[in-house]
């Protein structure tokens, strides 16, 4: 998985269960015999061919005379006290917009599934079994203040990640060593052969500056990398922190002598001359803000404002433009997830019984004008997503599993219960009921206890945005139907991430997105090692062989072909669990700007809106649609 992207996405946690969050992507590795007999490369890809030749001029879908200059204003929310990334998962929470500064040693290509191309290194190589991979920094790559980004800064970057960062720490746990091999090479040697994506999500590791975080700051404080921390950092990507107000706002400006603006994978892109943070503590705020042309460009995560908020003048008067862009890159579990630590949902037919009582067709008409699919997988739309029954590679690899996963996948597809009637409802919450009672609940005095114990079975909804109470609400009453005792509880950004960090809940809202080309951050999603990690995006607490045998088998897959096949056995594995309530999802991105910018007419395959990437404030358009100070 790209980690540009990842840190992205965790970022903008409203949009998680879109693309947002979405999604934006991961990779891979390896490629052409050329690059396996470890000769130089520019490029590298997973199973495919590179597009764009050593030397191209610029990617395809940029406009490369874009114009310079102009402000855009985004929406942030909650708030933010750091900008160190390194700790973003486990302390603080992160600024948005860190990715405007930080850079890594290669970056993708939004028109190919899985190619990255040199940023700070200019060239890439690795052995034919991918049990090591060297990168080449560039000459010229700079940090901000003028100093060379040097081996010491990727080696120190990597260890420093490895051991701050549970999330990534999972993630680079199969590789051993980090060290200078040459004047600008660094090698990365793995535990072992055979794993062709590491080579490519080394080179997704954002550099850090070692100097600047082992010096002292104006105080002659020493510097301390483990820690969040307010001090804008040393950098040496396009963009840098001009000002900011905590917890309220952050302003990039351009890097007027941006050692790689020159660059055949920059050109076009990184147009605007400042991007501006706004920061609110909910959307509907937010989305009053932009309204009131505070707020530049938005991106609508609610089906029902989408449906209902925007008939204003500005809109009417076509000075904001409403626009969806399709998501092709990813797929996407939204759901409401158990926390399976706790001992009440640890039976799965305690976790199934739960979806038996979700009635989301009628969710679906009442609060979404019907403008959802319910998700039926992990890896929902794409080619990845499990269907019917499985056969050929995929039963083979299941065979493998078959005495740890329950028996019905192998003769049932997988379904959600269907609602949107009365006699559906009453069906699927008698079916509840039974799952229930062979778990060993039953009803008493209408309340669902424990048959043993006689314990009450309730259950809290953690949330961090008020707007998550109207479709837990809605959910509610079915659940208290059924004897149920049901808790809402709405905290701020805060204290959400720190619960999460403590595994401090009974139910959530979480989503995972998922790239075309799964691979090795499917440990940091449903191992049995991050199960006990805090930070890690094993929200759900998995600790499943039959799971951590298929993730290996993803990883080490030696084609698509059987990249698919295990993809899809672990999708199923996964989904007969019931680990999850799988939500509800929209295969586009639904956007609203101020008519104010322009983009190519060529835009990226997989980049979605591509905003603001490749995005440009437009001098003639803004003139008459003026930004409001």
């Amino acid at each position: 998985m790209n980690l540009t992207r990842r840190f992205l996405l965790r970022a903008t946690a409203a949009m998680a269960a879109t693309p947002a969050l979405s999604a934006l992507g991961q990779t891979a590795l390896a490629q052409t015999a050329a690059a396996q007999d470890g000769d130089w490369k520019h490029a590298l890809s997973l199973f495919g061919d590179i597009k764009y030749p050593a030397g191209f001029k610029h990617f395809d879908y940029v406009n490369p005379n874009a114009p310079q200059g102009g402000t855009v204003r985004r929406a942030g929310f909650g708030n933010f006290d750091n900008f160190n990334r390194v700790v973003a998962l486990v302390k603080g929470s992160l600024a948005m917009g860190t990715e405007l500064f930080n850079e890594t040693l290669t970056t993708p290509a939004y028109d190919e599934v899985s190619t990255e191309y040199g940023l700070l290194a200019e060239a890439v190589r690795f052995p034919a079994d991918h049990s090591s991979v060297t990168y080449r920094l560039r000459a010229n790559a700079r940090w901000h203040d003028g100093k060379p980004v040097t081996p010491d800064d990727v080696i120190f970057s990597f260890f420093t990640f490895k051991e701050h960062s549970p999330d990534l720490g999972a993630y680079y746990r199969h590789v051993v060593k980090a060290e200078k091999t040459g004047e600008r090479e660094i090698t990365f040697t793995f535990d072992g052969p055979g794993n062709r994506e590491l080579p490519q999500i080394v080179g997704q590791l954002p550099v850090l500056p070692k100097h600047w975080w082992e010096g002292t700051d104006k105080n002659g404080k020493k510097r301390d990398v483990g820690a969040t921390t307010l001090e804008p950092p040393l950098a040496s990507g396009p963009y840098r922190i001009k000002d900011f107000a905590p917890g309220r706002s952050i302003v990039y400006e351009k890097v007027a002598d941006y050692w790689g603006k020159g660059l055949n994978v920059n050109i076009g892109t990184n147009n605007f001359e400042l991007v501006r943070f706004e920061y609110f503590r909910d959307s509907t705020v937010a989305l009053e803000a932009f309204k009131g042309d505070q707020v530049d460009w938005r991106t609508e995560n609610s089906a029902k404002d989408w449906a209902t908020a925007y008939d204003f003048p500005a809109v009417r008067e076509k000075k904001v433009v409403r626009e969806e862009f399709a998501i092709r890159n990813s797929g996407v579990m939204q759901s409401f997830a158990f926390n399976t630590r706790r001992p009440k949902f640890q039976d799965p037919r305690v976790r199934r019984a739960f979806n038996f009582a979700f009635d989301f067709e009628e969710m679906n008409r009442q609060l979404f004008s019907g403008q959802y699919t319910r998700i039926a997988s992990y890896f929902e739309g794409t080619e990845l997503a499990s269907a019917d029954v499985p056969s050929g590679l995929e039963l083979q690899i299941l065979e493998s599993v078959r005495d740890k996963v329950p028996a019905d996948l192998f003769t049932k597809p997988y379904t959600n219960p269907k609602g949107g009637n009365p006699q559906a409802v009453r069906d699927n919450l008698r079916q509840a009921l039974a799952l229930f009672r062979e778990a060993g609940y039953e009803i008493r005095d209408t309340k669902l206890v424990n048959a043993k114990t006689g314990e009450p079975f309730s259950v809290e909804f953690l949330a961090p945005d008020p707007a998550t109470q109207r479709f837990v609400l809605f959910w509610k009453p079915s659940l208290e139907r059924i004897g149920i005792g049901v808790n809402v509880r709405v905290v701020d950004s805060a204290q959400y991430e720190n619960r999460l960090r403590q595994w401090d809940y009974d139910i959530i809202v979480a989503s995972w997105g998922q790239s075309l080309s799964p691979g090795n951050e499917q440990r940091g999603f449903w191992s049995s090692q991050a199960a006990d990690i805090p930070g890690s995006r094993n929200l759900v607490g998995i600790k499943n062989p039959a799971v951590d045998a298929l993730i290996e088998r993803v990883i080490f897959s030696k084609s698509r072909e059987e990249l698919v096949a295990a993809t899809k056995a672990l999708d199923r594995v996964l989904l007969w669990n019931f680990y999850v309530v799988p939500q509800w999802t929209y295969r586009f991105v639904r956007t609203a700007r101020w008519d104010r910018f322009g983009h190519p007419e060529n835009m990226p395959k997989y980049g979605a809106s591509a905003f603001p990437i490749v995005w440009w404030f437009d001098k003639d358009k803004a003139a008459k649609v003026p930004q409001r100070s």
